[in-house]
């Protein structure tokens, strides 16, 4: 007796089958084209772009389609390169989906890298600095006051020491 089995999935499948639903209902765009943008963008563009949305263009008659237009994130003076190099993202992008899918990209100038987020605690401090901190706060009675004594610091010796 043989058992079939299910078809195993990537989970990106999986993610992919219900994010591109809404990438395509809100920006007209899908998950392919946000994955492959290093590529599509080249190694000039990639880093300091990100396609944002695809306007299509709504016309009452059936049988014509028109392309759309692409509208791209660019971080700061980069923009003015992507201005030039225009024709030729329009070509990758059209090549990448198989047909003529943009006519026209529009550039917004913002950042598109994401900040580094770091903690806002900083480490406890050690040996020298950590006796002399406690020196400092031998006259402070509060705990709460203590505390934020200690915070401020553990922040201010901490930066002297780097």
């Amino acid at each position: 007796m043989s058992y079939q089995r299910k078809a195993e999935k990537q989970i990106s499948e999986l993610a992919n089958g219900l994010i591109d639903p809404v990438l395509a209902k809100r920006a007209g765009i899908n998950t392919a084209l946000l994955g492959s943008w290093d590529e599509i963008a080249g190694e000039d563009f990639a880093d300091c772009t990100r396609p944002e949305k695809i306007a299509w263009a709504r016309g009452n008659e059936v049988d014509t389609y028109k392309p759309g237009v692409l509208t791209i994130a660019c971080e700061g003076a980069r923009a003015l390169f992507l201005t030039h190099a225009q024709g030729e993202l329009i070509q990758r992008i059209n090549s990448f989906f198989g047909f003529a899918a943009v006519h026209q990209i529009r550039i917004v100038q913002k950042p598109v890298s994401q900040a580094v987020k770091r903690s806002r605690t900083p480490p406890p401090l050690k040996g020298e600095a950590a006796r002399k901190l406690e020196d400092m706060m031998e006259g402070i009675e509060g705990d709460k006051l203590r505390e934020a004594v200690k915070r401020l610091g553990t922040a201010v010796l901490g930066k002297r020491s780097r």
